[in-house]
């Protein structure tokens, strides 16, 4: 009877400790958006768990989703046939990616902005998206050939670094630093 107790007792206090550390771990310290709709911002969620990072991600990621996030990844890369999907238009996409923008900023969370898709992923739809969101950005990671025109340069904040990397595998360790660097632990 005795050895039963305990067991009891044991299982009870492991059950309470999972529920009570498991919602603790559940919470991401990271958010990740698109902002165009282009499946590129699932490469930077890859990315990210390969770094052991799960990241909060939601396709249509509002500003209500936002919590306790350290950071929010922004993915540039317009895609109609995502934002038709969606049943959104461009203007509509720039409205809700900008109310992000405002919410993570008054909650103190910092903005990564990249875009991983390189030139290829360039044209009038992406650089609607790109004027829009890169002012935002206080880092800014962008695949080479993406910036060829500077673009990036010319809207980026005078203190935010731009970092420029050859192919999006070799965005994990400026993406890496910037999370450390912004208190997120992996």
């Amino acid at each position: 009877m005795n050895n039963m107790y305990a067991r009891r007792i044991i299982f009870g206090l492991a059950l309470l400790s999972v529920l009570c550390f498991g919602a603790s771990a559940a919470a991401s310290e990271v958010a990740i958006m698109s902002v165009g709709q282009s499946p590129d911002a699932m490469m930077v969620r890859v990315l990210l768990r390969r770094m052991k990072v799960e990241p909060l991600y939601e396709a249509m990621l509002k500003a209500d989703d936002l919590a306790d996030q350290k950071v929010l990844i922004a993915v540039i890369g317009g895609s109609s046939k995502g934002l038709g999907a969606a049943g959104i238009d461009k203007e509509e996409e720039m409205s809700r990616a900008e109310s992000v923008f405002d919410a993570a900023k008054s909650k103190g969370i910092n903005i990564l902005v990249m875009h991983v898709g390189g030139e290829g992923r360039r044209g009038d739809l992406s650089d609607f998206f790109v004027n829009g969101a890169v002012p935002y950005g206080e880092r800014i990671i962008v695949v080479k050939g993406g910036n060829d025109d500077g673009l990036f340069d010319k809207l980026k904040g005078a203190d935010a670094p731009l970092v420029t990397v050859d192919k999006i595998q070799e965005a994990q360790e400026p993406l890496a630093a910037n999370l450390r660097e912004w208190g997120v632990t992996f």
